[in-house]
């Protein structure tokens, strides 16, 4: 699944979702979380479950309540069943936390006559300081990752700042966690997602960020607005001068399957930029 645009989606909104899921982001998050009101989770559960049903694009996640809050388990009850590509755990804040929401998925699964561990996740793994001083002990627990997502906005409420300056540039704890998920991230070999722009009528910001975030070593960035897609999904597309440098780098080593380094262009080509380069491929496929 790409994940350069996931783009949210209220559950308790069938025309948004349709909306959604009828568009260009490369996965839609239908959520169950922030954007529906405590007195329509019940409601907003079963219609994502209904227009999940009859959704056949590919990249169909589901962020799905907290766990300990009173709507998380009855949301994967309903949820599972429809069948999405995987689950968003927000607020997570431990490698328990991941493990039980696996043990629970595999339960319903089996329940429902899905293949066991067909189902990934997603974390929102820094809303929390305690979630951030976490992350080095947090992805070991689970093979059902797809990524993470770094979340800017409830860690910086938890530190009682903002979570951005003026400039639009992160005060010093948030670069840190910022930092902290995308090393998390490479050490798990999977994708690290970046924190949303929360801006949608300001899209020189959101390009500036995106672009930021890409050089970071961003995989992708979520979006709140339909209008964010398409520059986001140009921010993480490799252009097509880096992807036919990648090609070549791969066909280097394909034809030298014994040689641990070679020349390109003059410079010195090894295997770390054959890990970037294929990686760049994967991006475009």
């Amino acid at each position: 699944m790409k994940l350069r645009s996931p783009l949210f989606a209220p559950g308790d909104s069938a025309r948004k979702m349709e909306k959604a899921l009828a568009g260009p982001a490369d996965a839609v998050i239908i959520d169950l979380e922030d954007s529906v009101a405590a007195a329509n989770k019940p409601t907003a559960r079963h219609m994502a479950a209904e227009v999940l049903r009859g959704a056949t694009r590919s990249g169909r996640i589901v962020r799905i309540n907290p766990s300990g809050t009173e709507w998380y388990l009855a949301d994967l009850a309903v949820i599972v069943p429809a069948r999405p590509e995987a689950v968003m755990l927000p607020k997570c804040s431990s490698a328990a936390e991941l493990l039980a929401l696996d043990h629970h998925l595999e339960a319903l699964e089996v329940a429902y006559g899905l293949v066991p561990g067909s189902i990934g996740v997603l974390p929102i793994a820094t809303e929390t300081t305690a979630s951030v001083l976490a992350l080095p002990t947090m992805f070991a627990c689970t093979r059902r990752l797809i990524g993470v997502c770094f979340g800017a906005e409830d860690l910086s409420a938890d530190l009682g700042i903002a979570p951005r300056r003026a400039d639009l540039t992160y005060p010093a704890p948030i670069a840190a966690a910022r930092a902290q998920a995308l090393l998390a991230a490479a050490a798990a070999g999977i994708p690290a997602i970046d924190t949303p722009f929360p801006d949608p009528r300001n899209p020189d910001g959101l390009v500036r960020e995106s672009a930021e975030a890409a050089m970071d070593g961003f995989a992708g960035k979520l979006c709140i607005h339909p209008d964010q897609v398409a520059p986001v999904n140009a921010a993480f597309t490799p252009s097509a001068e880096l992807l036919a440098w990648a090609l070549r780098v791969v066909e280097g080593f394909t034809s030298n399957p014994e040689s641990g380094v070679f020349l390109l262009d003059g410079k010195m080509i090894d295997r770390p930029h054959l890990r970037l380069a294929e990686r760049l491929i994967a991006i475009r496929d």
